[in-house]
């Protein structure tokens, strides 16, 4: 039997967030912000909120020998996650983002190296987890083999859209949708992919082909749809310092509590308040709760 519930899939960023900025940046001005952190993001994100919650997840990191590299190697093995799949590579594997941060929403000025192939057949062979999280939302054959790998190896698999810019209407992001078991993007992504601008439309909309939707709205709260049905729960009453990694924090506290068979509402109320507290520090990681912290909100 398997010992992974959750395989955490994607890479690492380091996030540079720039806070008390007085406008959005722009060509041709110096704009200073007031305060600045550096946090660990990306799939960390994901993966160290499960771990606070007790949920024995797995992440397939790259690393390389760059001081942002270690600098996330330092947090996760400060933070007690496991790290057995994590490759370390003798060579600069940089992934950065500059976050200009506001309380309700923030943009990124990214960069990464290009990242050494992982060979993710043989992880989710050896691993058999129950959930994977994060497969490759694109559409493309090679996505679906690898969504159709994790089903015949007993597990199944949850996906959020990381941004994109396309269509229902494009080739294989319908199949895609078919083939995954739980898709989760944001309120923006949900609509632009659907063209419509209520998210609970667009919700419907994407469960004509995914049996579970899930469209995670910031201060709106949640919604679910499945079986026909629209679920709704609120979001956690919190004071916002930073929106970064609030969708990773949900879905980690979602994920607890839907493999605890837990009902679709509590399942959202977890997310939400993973989601949430996150919200309450800067970078996404700092202020997810711990298992205790979210039972006393429960």
């Amino acid at each position: 039997m398997s010992d992974c519930d959750v395989l955490v899939l994607a890479d690492y960023f380091c996030d540079i967030i720039i806070t008390g900025l007085s406008e959005p940046p722009r060509l041709g001005a110096d704009i200073f912000g007031q305060a600045m952190e550096i946090a660990p993001g990306g799939a960390y994100i994901l993966a160290a909120a499960l771990h606070r919650l007790g949920v024995r997840a797995r992440w397939t990191a790259r690393l390389g020998s760059d001081v942002f590299s270690q600098f996330i190697l330092q947090e996760a093995q400060r933070e007690g996650m496991d790290t057995s799949l994590f490759q370390i590579f003798n060579q600069p594997l940089r992934s950065l983002s500059v976050s200009f941060s506001f309380v309700h929403d923030r943009g990124f000025i990214s960069y990464q190296d290009p990242f050494p192939p992982y060979a993710l057949e043989p992880v989710i062979q050896a691993q058999k987890p129950k959930w994977v999280v994060n497969a490759p939302f694109d559409g493309s054959p090679e996505s679906l083999r690898l969504v159709d790998l994790i089903h015949r190896q007993g597990g199944r698999v949850f996906t959020d859209c990381q941004y994109v810019t396309r269509t229902l209407s494009e080739p294989g992001l319908t199949d895609m949708l078919r083939a995954i078991d739980i898709f989760a993007p944001n309120q923006s992504e949900a609509c632009q992919l659907t063209g419509v601008e209520d998210p609970r439309e667009a919700a419907a909309r994407l469960a004509e082909y995914c049996p579970l939707v899930v469209v995670k709205c910031g201060g709106q709260g949640a919604y679910a749809f499945t079986g026909g049905r629209l679920y709704h729960s609120p979001a956690l009453p919190v004071e916002v310092v930073d929106t970064t990694g609030a969708g990773d924090s949900f879905n980690a506290g979602f994920l607890y509590a839907y493999l605890r068979g837990e009902p679709l509402e509590t399942c959202l109320r977890c997310g939400n308040i993973c989601g949430g507290l996150s919200t309450t520090r800067h970078g996404g990681a700092r202020a997810v709760p711990t298992l205790e912290q979210l039972k006393q909100y429960l």
